[in-house]
């Protein structure tokens, strides 16, 4: 692979430690790909409300692909440029297949606004009173609605929640009965699924960027280290799986690299910036 005219990097897992942080290496490294005159566009499962911080840390005022591809965010304006959407019938057809499929799951929804700084958390996040968030410690309920109120109005993600059992064992029981009536994926083995509309992902997002700034496929590094990364991976010009990646990641990239905990980003990219 010669020195890339884009590249895109998943946020959690990827770019970031542990600590949820920039590393002082991979900042840099970030600095000199801008520098260069090159995009470097984040890839993300994130909603829009939190992409800013890390958007600020690593200098970044371009475009970033969130919510999986279902939404494209330009940073430097705070503006949302094009989302894609399920409507409020899709969500309740496909909730009636997975309270089949997943009996006692939970379900919640990203919605999206125009903008992301000072977005209302309460307004673009809807989840059931039973749905219990992964990423706080121990799972703790968060403020609930009625299923009614989750699912009455278009939402970029739909998301799916069952405290036992994996995302894996989720998507092995869901999958095959939604086929291909949603997007289904996940970015955490803990019990969660993530459902967008028919085709979108980080791939799609990313071709959107590609597009707008002229880049040819061939010519984009991606690196991912989840099954949400898996589209992406595969489709740019250069995929790197990191090496804290999910089997499915590390069998659809070109290149592994080191884990993030260790810079696998910025080691890669200091071979061309």
């Amino acid at each position: 692979m010669q020195k890339p005219s884009l590249v895109g990097s998943d946020v959690d897992g990827t770019l970031l430690g542990t600590d949820g942080r920039l590393s002082a290496r991979t900042t840099t490294a970030i600095g000199r790909v801008l520098e260069s005159g090159t995009p470097f566009v984040l890839a993300t499962g994130r909603p829009p409300r939190w992409i800013p911080e890390v958007a600020d840390a690593a200098g970044l005022t371009g475009h970033a692909v969130c919510s999986n591809g279902a939404v494209l965010y330009d940073v430097g304006a705070d503006r949302v440029v094009g989302h894609h959407g399920l409507d409020p019938v899709l969500l309740q057809d496909v909730a009636k297949v997975l309270d089949a499929a997943l009996p006692g799951c939970a379900l919640a929804v990203e919605r999206v606004g125009d903008s992301a700084r000072g977005s209302d958390h309460f307004r673009d996040f809807l989840a059931e009173t039973s749905y219990q968030h992964p990423w706080i410690e121990g799972g703790q309920p968060i403020l609930g609605h009625s299923r009614g109120e989750v699912l009455g109005h278009p939402a970029v993600k739909l998301l799916v929640r069952h405290t036992g059992m994996t995302s894996a064992e989720m998507a092995a029981a869901a999958g095959p009965l939604l086929g291909d009536q949603v997007a289904l994926t996940y970015s955490t083995n803990s019990g969660l699924l993530e459902l967008a509309a028919p085709g979108v992902s980080k791939a799609t997002g990313l071709a959107e960027v590609a597009e707008l700034l002229g880049v040819p496929r061939e010519e984009i590094t991606v690196f991912g280290d989840m099954p949400n990364d898996v589209p992406m991976l595969t489709w740019a010009g250069h995929g790197v799986a990191m090496a804290n990646a999910h089997p499915e990641a590390l069998a659809a990239a070109d290149e592994v690299t080191a884990a993030n905990t260790e810079d696998g980003v910025a080691q890669v990219l200091e071979r061309w910036f």
